[in-house]
């Protein structure tokens, strides 16, 4: 399986990093870390900057993050225009910053500089597959 089952809009079908697509079929949101020297990436990453290793696994981000930062978009490029407006956000698992949107449900009212949030795989009506931050 490649990458072509990620996201509302596909922009590529194969790349190095299709494990996260299959840690998504698992119901999993990954990270990659380098089998080298232990640096850890989100999104996703086949080649180490650090080391410049090119091994990595694939490993579940769990637990509860901190929301650090969050913006609503009132505008959205090409493929996107039905989803505005919506929240992205970067959350704090552990010392691993993960940047992605944040569900629908949780009121515009409830955001705040560092909410618990966890991380939740969501399918997408035509089968594709991504993943969003919702309240812990």
């Amino acid at each position: 399986m490649g990458f072509e089952k990620f996201g509302r809009v596909s922009f590529t079908a194969q790349t190095k990093v299709a494990g996260f697509v299959e840690q998504l079929e698992k119901g999993e949101v990954a990270a990659s870390r380098c089998t080298r020297c232990g640096a850890r990436y989100f999104p996703p990453r086949a080649d180490c900057y650090q080391c410049l290793g090119g091994e990595v696994v694939f490993e579940p981000v769990r637990g509860t993050g901190r929301l650090i930062s969050f913006t609503t978009a009132n505008y959205a490029p090409t493929g996107f225009e039905a989803d505005v407006p919506y929240t992205l956000a970067l959350a704090d698992f552990d010392g691993l910053k993960v940047f992605g949107r944040m569900s629908r449900e949780v009121p515009p009212q409830e955001l705040a500089v560092g909410l618990a949030v966890n991380l939740a795989v969501v399918r997408l009506p035509d089968g594709q597959l991504t993943y969003e931050f919702i309240k812990a």
